[in-house]
């Protein structure tokens, strides 16, 4: 039986609407039709009540965009009709995080204090997108201003459901992303990495996610959580998918001093060349985690999942039988450090990044006269806030306050320096590794259930602890599906490699979806979907 025009991939359906065998109307409404089987209740910043029907579904989208994706669709159908170029995506329909600007719709970054703000304009990587052909079909959610890893801490509830198991999480924060795509709600998404925000809900819902080196794609139009460490990166279901986009949003941007101004290449075009040559790493460091143990002071090892361990010792078997060469114990002693150095990092410049909503100059705005100018700014903030932005301002403040700083916040930048050097030190060409990249798992677990972990904001934030070390160093990451564990959720194996080695890592990535294309758990499909035509 043939796929679903809806769960082809991207390319594929591109391809149809170019040659006139699809129309982009056609597979709009494939996708709408298929978001109204599977989405369920719209999350809202107000109270809700779930019935029997809602848990069984994704709740991806904050809001969704029909009428602005109808009138896109038929203008690339009269465009087509015309004989007119429509780029490499054309009627591709896209899922756009909700804290990336989109033109005339709602913005909110998943918080009260965006609720009804309307962006006057696009992020560069949308708009390249769109001049693309991607037909946006909506915002998804994530937590708020990206701030967690499980996609619960959102404003907008109830929280998004992973289409392998509604009641486990799809991880965060680009969680409505992957969960759109992997429920057929989107072909492509677009996402934000901080420390692991696209990877790891990619391992969590069984797709690709990229965060490429830091600079490669423009962050103009980003809602801001860390600028040290924020990067944007495609979401999608192959590899081959994943490249399409990078040649789209990849490049420079006079509208953002930190994007590269380097040419892109061709990201497609290395594809399916062999593995010949390619050194690719083991490291004991990825399968053993350091954890700070608050009630001791110890550092404590603790394993991966087991299974997820099998899964990357296979995938280094078969990429060998690829032409690879695998060299093992390959230190990276500074790890550890990542999840505490991010602590810190990421809070003193979130703290900086959320002094901008005020209740002043757009936004959530407290309804009642108060008479001061800073009670103004107090309950604005303070009922437009969750907790978690409560959370990180409050820290922030605390360890870059003068008597702190150094004890804190300069010794968290030399140990992300430290971070660096191990990277430089695995992929040194004149090394003694000299390693293409290095292969690990994603994440520790699987996707864990809806309210086992939030509220333990150490706890979670561990579930990075195998994707921050890749921002801290600014280097090139991707996560790609590598079967399921007993209970039927999705395991991901991530690649990381040198600066600007995102045609290398992608090689690579397709190079094991070849060698894996006839495994039999590749035939299994969300549960969301499994019984929809």
């Amino acid at each position: 039986m043939s796929a679903p025009v809806v769960d082809l991939p991207a390319y594929e359906q591109a391809r149809r609407i170019r040659d006139g065998e699809l129309t982009a109307v056609g597979l709009l409404q494939a996708t709408l039709k298929r978001t109204e089987a599977v989405e369920g209740q719209q999350p809202s910043s107000r109270p809700y009540a779930l019935d029997a029907a809602d848990l069984e579904k994704v709740h991806a989208f904050i809001n969704r965009t029909e009428a602005r994706a109808l009138q896109r669709a038929e203008a690339i159908d009269a465009a087509l009709a015309a004989g007119e170029p429509t780029g490499p995506l054309a009627g591709v329909p896209l899922a756009v995080k909700d804290n990336f600007c989109v033109q005339g719709t709602a913005t909110t970054a998943g918080s009260k204090i965006l609720e009804n703000f309307i962006s006057p304009y696009a992020a560069t990587a949308v708009e390249r997108l769109e001049q693309a052909g991607a037909v946006v079909v909506g915002k998804v959610n994530l937590d708020e201003f990206t701030f967690g890893s499980s996609n619960e801490s959102s404003a907008f509830l109830p929280p998004v459901g992973n289409p392998w198991n509604p009641a486990h999480v799809p991880g965060g924060s680009s969680g409505g992303s992957t969960a759109a795509v992997a429920a057929g709600e989107a072909s492509l998404s677009l996402g934000s990495d901080t420390a692991g925000s696209i990877r790891q809900p990619a391992a969590f819902c069984g797709v690709v996610g990229m965060k490429p080196t830091y600079g490669r794609v423009s962050r103009y139009g980003l809602i801001a959580f860390a600028s040290s460490l924020d990067c944007v990166g495609p979401v999608a279901r192959n590899i081959t998918d994943t490249a399409l986009m990078m040649n789209v949003i990849a490049g420079p941007d006079r509208r953002d001093a930190t994007a590269a101004n380097l040419a892109v290449p061709d990201y497609l075009a290395q594809l399916d060349s062999d593995l010949e040559g390619m050194r690719i790493g083991l490291s004991p460091d990825y399968f053993w985690l350091k954890i700070f143990d608050p009630t001791t002071g110890v550092l404590e090892e603790q394993p991966i999942s087991p299974e997820i361990e099998k899964a990357v010792l296979e995938a280094a078997e078969l990429l060998a039988g690829r032409g690879a060469t695998i060299v093992e114990d390959v230190p990276m002693p500074n790890t550890h450090m990542g999840i505490p150095v991010y602590f810190v990092i990421s809070r003193v410049e979130a703290a900086s990044n959320l002094h901008r909503y005020d209740g002043v100059k757009y936004g959530f705005r407290y309804g009642e006269d108060t008479g001061d100018l800073t009670e103004l700014y107090r309950k604005s903030r303070g009922a437009g806030f969750g907790l978690q932005p409560k959370l990180r301002i409050l820290m922030g403040m605390y360890v870059s306050a003068e008597q702190y700083e150094k004890g804190y916040y300069e010794r968290a930048l030399q140990a992300r320096t430290l971070i660096r050097q191990d990277f430089e030190r695995a992929f040194d060409p004149e090394g003694q590794y000299g390693l293409d990249c290095l292969l690990t798992a994603t994440t520790p677990t699987t996707a864990f259930k809806i309210g086992a972990v939030y509220g333990d904001s150490v706890l979670m934030q561990y579930a990075d602890m195998l994707t921050v070390a890749a921002n801290h160093a600014g280097v090139p990451g991707i996560s790609i599906p590598a079967g399921l564990d007993r209970g039927g959720l999705p395991i991901g194996i991530q690649l990381l490699g040198p600066d600007f080695s995102e045609s290398r890592l992608l090689q690579i990535g397709r190079a094991y979806e070849r060698a894996t294309e006839d495994a039999s758990w590749r035939s299994i499909r969300p549960i969301v979907v499994r019984n929809l035509p």
